[in-house]
């Protein structure tokens, strides 16, 4: 005699299965809850902590980098960067008279 398996479920079993369905269904969106939480809480620390960080580089900026030091930079940046307009302005202008001496060659 062979025993047939059965697919379906009893009166009596259908309210345990169903409770289980709801207390897994229940802890899944607890922890989804949880992990977004804590994803949230994550976030903000980081931002806080790089909030701290720009106010700190700032400070040490100001305190540790002499003004007279920053001048110095600033101005020799600006030099140089006259230099190389200058340079750009010369390349140009050449350029512009080549073309000219072309254009006339060919007519």
């Amino acid at each position: 005699m062979q025993i047939e398996p059965t697919w379906w479920i009893s009166a009596v079993e259908a309210p345990i299965v169903a409770a289980l369905f709801w207390m897994v269904h229940g802890l899944r969106k607890d922890m989804h809850d949880r992990i977004d939480r804590t994803v949230e809480r994550e976030t903000d620390a980081v931002s806080r902590t790089r909030d701290e960080l720009k106010e700190f580089k700032l400070d040490v900026a100001r305190s540790y980098v002499p003004l007279s030091l920053i001048r110095d930079v600033d101005r020799r940046l600006s030099q140089h960067l006259l230099r190389i307009e200058e340079k750009l302005e010369e390349v140009k202008r050449a350029g512009a008279l080549r073309n000219r001496d072309r254009e006339r060659d060919e007519a």
